[in-house]
């Protein structure tokens, strides 16, 4: 969930900072343009003073001699302009006429930025600011202001400058806010990170316990601290109700436990009633025997019953055990039983270690290989194989009986359930249900799986390290 719950939280704050980001580098640039922009105005305004009394040739040999000094002035002024700061300023009257000029190969082109703001002076105003200027692009500044005398137009001053020490001040502010945005944008990473983690670690643990609980142990909660309030009160919710799934649980086990303890004496006592009964009728009585044939199987089912019951509720004596030894043990125990029914019993039983309940495990082999036995026909074998791999150990049973059908299989080691083929052989239905109780206690499993051509592939698996 951290995963999908991150990247979203990233991606809005990226576009949050972005939001931001992007208008903030555009004033930037915007500023320093207009700082740029500021400078040239004030330029043209000196530069338009001193050229204000500047006039062309006058019949006054005074007059004249006092305007050529002015337009020399004028035209140190504009050469010195250039010389430091590398501007081309000028300034022209109406007809494109040069007053003065730097550099001197310099005139006002026909078309262009430099001829706009030219004409605009001319209608007695200020040329309007240049068009943006990015960091990417070439482009020159141009400021013109007119040069009014006597409420006329007589001449515009025009600075055309580069933008090189521009577009590198707008550059260098937005590496900065660009610096800023990425620490901006780490810290809200590390932010979400936190956020999420505070937010999802309840749910993680939730996760977790509930896993555990559907795995058999009941006794796992959830420690109710951190997080939300709303998440706290879910785990602790969560668990009032393990609390109380467990108790009925615990009840129903008991009364299973206590309803097969209680039966079992009256049973035993109806039992020998019955026997007793038996000896006054005459010998070879079919009722007699039905009746009590019918009882013992009675008190084999409350058995069992009591097992599963104790099953359920007993914890596992895990250690490491040698699943070979153990397998190649019960396959010499049952090996006189299968022979007297006419099965061979094959064992390949290589030494392997597990960490497993070697009471759980025996009894669950023995009801495994009981039912392979059982269900063998006469001439037939049942192979016992132990295999390991890099994390559980298992021991296959296979026969060749009459298998079951695909619905069958998913029915098997239920309670009570027995195929509608094989109600007439011995048993309650329950050996597998106990074995499969008390492998899962221990973190083992027990499957079944056709057998080809016929019959039944049963599969004990434990595993090779302690489960968490």
């Amino acid at each position: 969930m951290r995963t999908r719950l991150l990247p979203l939280l990233i991606v809005l704050m990226a576009a949050v900072l972005l939001a931001l980001g992007v208008p903030l580098a555009v004033s930037v640039a915007g500023a320093q343009q207009q700082n740029v922009v500021v400078d040239r105005i004030d330029d043209t305004a000196r530069f338009a003073a001193l050229a204000q009394f500047v006039t062309a040739s006058s019949g006054v040999n005074d007059s004249a001699s006092a305007t050529n000094e002015r337009r020399a002035t004028l035209s140190r002024e504009l050469d010195s302009y250039y010389d430091v700061y590398g501007i081309r300023a000028g300034v022209f009257y109406g007809t494109d006429t040069p007053m003065a000029h730097a550099p001197r190969d310099w005139y006002l082109p026909e078309t262009g930025e430099v001829r706009e703001a030219f004409e605009e002076a001319l209608l007695s105003r200020r040329s309007h600011d240049p068009r943006q200027v990015w960091p990417w692009q070439r482009n020159r500044l141009v400021v013109a202001s007119p040069v009014i005398r006597d409420g006329d137009v007589v001449a515009v001053v025009v600075t055309d400058s580069p933008t090189g020490p521009m577009r590198s001040r707008i550059l260098h502010g937005w590496l900065v806010v660009g610096a800023g945005e990425i620490a901006a944008m780490l810290l809200a990473i590390g932010a979400a990170l936190r956020l999420t983690g505070w937010v999802l670690r309840p749910v993680r643990v939730l996760d977790a316990t509930t896993h555990e609980i559907a795995s058999g142990r009941l006794k796992s909660r959830v420690a109710v601290a951190g997080g939300p309030p709303e998440l706290r009160r879910l785990a602790g919710a969560f668990n009032e109700m393990a609390d109380n799934v467990e108790d009925v649980l615990e009840q129903q086990r008991a009364f299973v436990a206590d309803a097969s303890h209680q039966l079992r004496n009256p049973l035993a006592a109806l039992l020998l009633r019955i026997e007793l009964l038996g000896y006054e009728l005459p010998e070879g009585n079919e009722e007699i025997a039905s009746v009590q044939n019918e009882g013992k199987r009675l008190a084999q089912v409350l058995d069992d019953l009591l097992d599963l019951a104790l099953a359920e509720h007993a914890e596992a004596d895990l250690r490491v055990t040698d699943i070979g030894a153990l397998a190649a043990e019960r396959v010499a125990a049952w090996a006189p039983t299968a022979a007297a029914k006419g099965v061979r019993l094959v064992g390949d039983c290589p030494p392997t270690t597990a960490w497993a309940d070697p009471v759980t495990l025996s009894s669950a082999l023995d009801a495994v290989i009981d039912n392979a036995v059982k269900f063998t026909p006469d001439g037939e074998s049942v192979t016992v194989t132990v295999t390991a791999d890099g994390e559980t150990s298992t021991v296959v049973v296979t026969d060749n009986g009459p298998g079951l059908t695909d619905e069958e299989l998913t029915r098997v080691g239920d309670r009570f359930w027995r195929s509608g083929r094989h109600q007439n052989i011995k048993g309650s239905g329950l050996g597998l249900s106990i074995s499969r109780a008390l492998l899962a206690a221990g973190g083992g499993s027990l499957s079944y799986d056709h057998h080809e051509p016929s019959g039944l592939t049963a599969t004990v698996s434990v595993p090779r390290s302690p489960t968490s």
